[in-house]
């Protein structure tokens, strides 16, 4: 009698157990049948359908007369849907024909089980549609994009260029992506069980978004003005590098920007030195992709030399430490501390008013006001002109200033400050302390984007962009502006000059580091009218041969440029 009640409680526990076991399973399937029925009708829907992405065209980018700098060309990106491939020989002999590729690499794709196979992408239009003629059964042809530059290498370091994805990687391309990029769309087809795609079932379609048009201060004509008078030289003087850059100083508006050697933006990743990339490691081709990028205008510092003494001779003359009429005596040298440092004429410019002393860039004139101004005020001034931030133009990557921390300007480091030795900055910064020093005391933003254009030219968006008054008085300015006009016309800028025109400058011939390579840069800044400012201008040549001397090499190039531009702009001769 025991056993039978032990074998019923056992049957009993069984029995319950399978009936909550069948329960759970009931609650369970009327719950994934009603409570959590969209999201598995959904995972249901995603295995029978297929979703091919179509790239939206970039945005163009035009200059300020609305010339095309950068625009799209129609590509196409060839696939293969496994599933669907009927003759699979025919598609790998028809596609390695047609793509000009390696029959094995594309066997490899085609027999490769996947939803979807990529073959080649940025396939010319012409290929692509000789493939989709053929009609072969799995094998796709996607209408994209790519970028396409009309005038390849022209302004190369400032437009900046794509990826394989259509994003932007350096310059314009990549500061402006949010305004270029677009919105892709998408083509959803439905498949059976198989991956066959499902005939008479409508493709779903997302068109896609254009970007939008981006609007540029850049001036087309000025740029090729300016790139063929820095090859000119860059030729004639067998140079490493020729920086030249051209902005309104009123606004900061950039009319050119040029880095010759630039490059081909259609072949981005070929260098433009001649070496061939096979012999280079991977890492060794990355830096040099890397040193042809770069925008010598902004990514680069350098000591600016004697252009700099138009910062010297603006803070000394605001803070009242000298007068035009003060006068120097220049034996060819000064003696500061322990150190005998030098002016350019070895045998001394004798006596001299400060004015003679600017048109004659004398080292010693300058560094005997620096020393009245002080190390501290001098650093107050580096702060005041806005020279220890950056400038804010709208391109990836400026540097800043390389500056003594206050505390360790001694007076050895203040003597040679002044005429611009010591310490780095970028041309931009340069350009740009001086135009706020001629343009009546405004610290202005250097730019290149002007306004965001819908398809039809319309504006949608303008920029703007900060101007920052009272860097000097309006009669600091106004002193400054009539001393660089003598520079040009009675000294050492004299190479920039052009009758019929008031042009303002500065010349400067630094040394780079190590002193002991004998390398120099050359460089010119110059402005027009001198009373009245509407255009500044600065010519950077590095490591020329031969004669070095920036009011000997660069004045000139700048000049050359001025006799095209300022008719252009319509600034007429007084």
């Amino acid at each position: 009698m025991k056993n039978k009640t032990y074998n019923k409680k056992k049957m009993l526990i069984v029995f319950l157990c399978a009936a909550a076991m069948i329960f759970g399973l009931i609650g369970r399937l009327v719950y994934l049948m009603i409570f959590d029925a969209e999201y598995y009708q959904n995972l249901a829907e995603s295995l029978h359908e297929r979703e091919r992405e179509i790239k939206a065209a970039r945005g163009e980018i035009v200059d300020r007369n609305g010339v095309v700098l950068a625009t799209n060309r129609t590509v196409c990106t060839i696939s293969v849907i496994h599933s669907q491939v009927e003759d699979p020989e025919t598609v790998i002999r028809v596609l390695s024909g047609e793509l000009e590729m390696d029959e094995a690499e594309v066997r490899k794709k085609v027999e490769k089980v996947s939803s979807m196979e990529k073959i080649k992408t940025n396939v010319d239009k012409e290929t692509g549609d000789r493939i989709r003629d053929y009609d072969m059964a799995g094998v796709k042809v996607d209408e994209d994009y790519k970028r396409y530059y009309p005038y390849d290498d022209l302004a190369s370091k400032v437009l900046g260029f794509t990826g394989g994805d259509n994003q932007g990687i350096i310059g314009l391309e990549v500061k402006y992506e949010e305004y270029l990029k677009g919105t892709n769309g998408t083509i959803l087809t439905v498949t059976d069980a198989r991956g066959i795609e499902l005939e008479g079932v409508a493709e779903d379609r997302i068109e896609p978004v254009a970007g939008e048009t981006l609007q540029i201060s850049l001036d087309y004509n000025i740029q090729e003005y300016c790139e063929q008078a820095a090859l000119k030289v860059l030729e004639e003087k067998q140079a490493d590098s020729v920086s030249i850059l051209l902005m309104n100083p009123q606004n900061g508006e950039i009319y050119a920007m040029v880095n010759v050697p630039e490059f081909n933006l259609n072949e981005p990743f070929e260098l433009n030195t001649g070496t061939d990339s096979e012999t280079l490691s991977d890492e060794e081709l990355q830096d040099e992709l890397n040193r042809m990028w770069r925008n010598g205008c902004i990514n680069d510092t350098y000591e600016p030399g004697s252009t700099f003494k138009i910062v010297t001779a603006a803070a000394c003359l605001e803070e009242g430490v000298v007068s035009l009429d003060d006068t120097f005596v220049c034996p060819g040298y000064r003696i500061v501390e322990d150190r005998k440092i030098r002016c350019h004429k070895v045998g001394g410019h004798g006596t001299e008013t400060f004015v003679e002393g600017i048109q004659n860039s004398c080292n010693p004139v300058f560094m005997d006001i620096g020393l009245r101004l002080g190390g501290d005020r001098f650093y107050d001034y580096f702060e005041q002109f806005g020279l220890l931030k950056l400038t804010g133009v709208d391109l990836p990557g400026e540097a800043g200033t390389i500056m003594h921390k206050r505390e360790d300007i001694g007076t050895v480091e203040l003597a040679t400050m002044t005429f611009g030795q010591s310490f780095q900055i970028t041309p931009i910064q340069l350009a740009t302390t001086a135009s706020s020093i001629v343009n009546g005391g405004r610290r202005i933003t250097p730019h290149l984007g002007m306004a965001v254009l819908d398809d039809e030219g319309q504006v949608i968006e303008e920029f703007e962009y900060e101007a920052e008054p009272g860097i000097v008085s309006e009669e600091t300015s106004e002193t400054m502006q009539v001393l660089l006009e003598g520079v040009v016309s009675k000294g050492s800028g004299k190479n920039a000059y052009i009758e019929g025109y008031s042009i303002g400058g500065k010349t400067a011939t630094s040394q780079t580091l190590p002193r002991s390579a004998n390398k120099y840069i050359s460089s010119f800044l110059g402005f027009a009218p001198a009373d009245d400012p509407q255009i500044i201008g600065m010519v950077v040549i590095h490591n020329p041969q031969g004669v070095y001397y920036g009011g000997t090499i660069a004045a000139p190039v700048l000049r050359s440029i001025y006799d095209n531009v300022l008719p252009y702009l319509g600034i007429e001769k007084s």
